[in-house]
């Protein structure tokens, strides 16, 4: 069976003229595919796809047609590509990487991923290519970043699928990070920028909303409608996924590692971290 430019099994179905390329689900593992640029082969003629890309390119000087407009590629660019957006890009080699995954590895089933806080860049590229630009200084952390998930999906050691996800979600929170905000949703941006900046240390509801300006209340309202989830959950999201990241990138005891993601009290860590990924860090760690 032929496989295809992001080693789908052959789930090239067609939509009108173009490919579509289908993302190749396989039980027990999570749907998180990425690969290094330039070995990985990059298709060359017009396609689509029903999962969204990150495509960096630390070094690049290639052209990449998204949707019939011509984009000249360059060092540092991050090109957010929503499902269904068509794309060619041209056959000379780059520097980077590309990331790809469905909406449904990262949104609550019961949200569009058009909705979803960390997935609003790709909204705006669901009518239009969105790209943002990475500040040379910051390049080295996005390389890192990449090469992190990379590990991860390689080794599969013990809670890998949970370790992808936490990388996964720190290259949105930062491709969120670098975006110029959808009009449409800049209080979810706010709210995701003040649990970034916070997470490490005492963060509650009333701390989120007093930050953004508006009553505990209303700010719970407007996140669970939008999100599905509440101010909290999304807090206590960010400090597993930050915990999983010490777990597989450190030697930190237990203890230590639950106080630089928020929690003075490694039992009560250990508790929530339980409940999340049917582990204890100590047993997920391996």
């Amino acid at each position: 069976m032929p496989t295809g430019p992001y080693g789908e099994s052959s789930a090239m179905m067609r939509r009108s003229s173009v490919p579509l390329v289908g993302f190749p689900r396989q039980p027990g593992h999570p749907s998180i595919a990425v690969a290094r640029l330039p070995g990985h082969p990059v298709h060359g003629g017009s396609h689509a796809h029903d999962f969204l890309v990150l495509f960096y390119a630390h070094r690049a000087q290639v052209t990449v047609t998204i949707d019939d407009r011509p984009w000249t590629v360059s060092d540092g660019d991050l090109f957010v590509l929503a499902p269904g957006q068509v794309v060619a890009v041209e056959a000379r080699p780059v520097d980077g990487w590309v990331v790809w995954f469905p909406a449904d590895v990262v949104r609550s089933a019961s949200v569009s991923w058009r909705s979803h806080p960390l997935l609003f860049p790709f909204a705006s590229g669901a009518d239009r290519a969105q790209r943002l630009h990475v500040p040379a200084a910051d390049r080295d952390d996005w390389l890192r970043r990449f090469a992190d998930l990379d590990a991860e999906l390689s080794a599969r050691r013990d809670g890998y699928p949970q370790a992808a996800l936490a990388h996964v979600t720190l290259l949105l929170v930062a491709a969120g990070r670098l975006s110029a905000r959808s009009p449409d949703e800049p209080l979810l941006a706010a709210v995701l920028d003040v649990i970034e900046d916070r997470f490490r240390g005492v963060l509650s509801l009333a701390d989120v909303a007093a930050a953004v300006a508006l009553t505990p209340g209303h700010l719970t309202t407007v996140v669970r409608r939008r999100t599905g989830r509440t101010v909290q959950q999304w807090i206590t999201q960010r400090r597993l996924q930050e915990a999983c990241r010490l777990l597989s990138d450190t030697d930190l005891p237990v203890a230590t590692v639950a106080r630089r993601c928020g929690y003075p009290d490694a039992s009560y860590f250990i508790k929530r971290f339980r409940s999340e990924y049917g582990l204890t860090p100590a047993r997920w760690r391996g």
